[in-house]
């Protein structure tokens, strides 16, 4: 079921019938793309272990309203989107926030307490600024077109630049072309604040939080993702294999299966 109201989408999933409901899960995207990216794999098989799944494109992405002040949207601005999408679908659900996602759930944390947040390939305490940094160093191409995507200028050429920086080589082709449709602008006020380096603050409350990343990811490294994991004071899980785009690529399982454990201990209590 989709649904839809003024400035927010919402995709709802709903749970397999199980002995034991489990918790309701919120998917938050990254950037430059919406909520169907959690659709096609993760989605249904979270809902078939009985959790209740959403997913929310955030202001400007997807089918919420906001594209026409996009530019404008700061990352306060989608922690209020998520915080909305929580109190409409109710529950009190574990978020699970990719890349820009889980920079956006890292800032509710300032100030909410959460049943649990979970961080997949997220950015390094450092900031976008450091990663783009790097790869200006190490792939000029990639910045190269990444800048020509944040134009507008969204081609096929700029497409088979990119893909390698975010699937691995033997993902579905019908699933790139589809995942291709949903690619989007994204917000420069938001891309300015995640330059900057994140805060070391303290959190609103000891809420549970899980760190994971892909060995095979060269936008946010294994080594970003354990710094983002020493500053929550907990291990890194780092999967191999896998992209950044660790939701839609082929052995996708080895993601979603120690998130599932880790959501189970936190509705579990412990």
């Amino acid at each position: 079921m989709q649904r839809h109201f003024p400035h927010l989408e919402i995709v709802d999933l709903a749970r397999a019938a199980t002995r034991k409901p489990r918790a309701p899960l919120l998917f938050v995207h990254g950037g430059y793309c919406d909520a169907w990216c959690w659709q096609p794999l993760f989605m249904p098989w979270f809902a078939k272990r009985g959790h209740p799944v959403h997913a929310v494109s955030l202001r400007g992405h997807g089918g919420s309203d906001g594209h026409e002040t996009l530019f404008g949207a700061s990352v306060d601005d989608y922690a209020a989107d998520v915080l909305r999408a929580m109190r409409e679908i109710g529950g009190e659900p574990v978020l699970v926030g990719h890349s820009m996602g889980a920079a956006v759930i890292e800032r509710i944390l300032l100030r909410h307490p959460l049943r649990g947040a979970a961080l997949l390939a997220p950015l390094p305490p450092s900031g976008l600024a450091a990663v783009a940094s790097r790869l200006l160093l190490q792939q000029p191409d990639y910045m190269m077109q990444m800048a020509r995507f944040e134009e507008g200028h969204v081609t096929a050429d700029v497409l088979a630049a990119l893909r390698p920086y975010y699937f691995t080589d033997d993902i579905d082709p019908a699933l790139l072309r589809e995942a291709g449709r949903h690619l989007c602008a994204e917000s420069s006020r938001a891309l300015f604040d995640l330059a900057l380096q994140t805060p070391v603050m303290p959190p609103a409350s000891d809420s549970p939080v899980f760190v994971l990343g892909a060995a095979g990811d060269r936008i946010c490294r294994p080594a970003d993702v354990r710094a983002t994991a020493a500053q929550h004071g907990v291990t890194a899980t780092i999967v191999d294999g896998l992209a950044h785009m660790l939701m839609l690529v082929p052995g996708w399982e080895r993601a979603a299966t120690p998130l599932a454990q880790w959501v189970d201990g936190v509705s579990n209590g412990r």
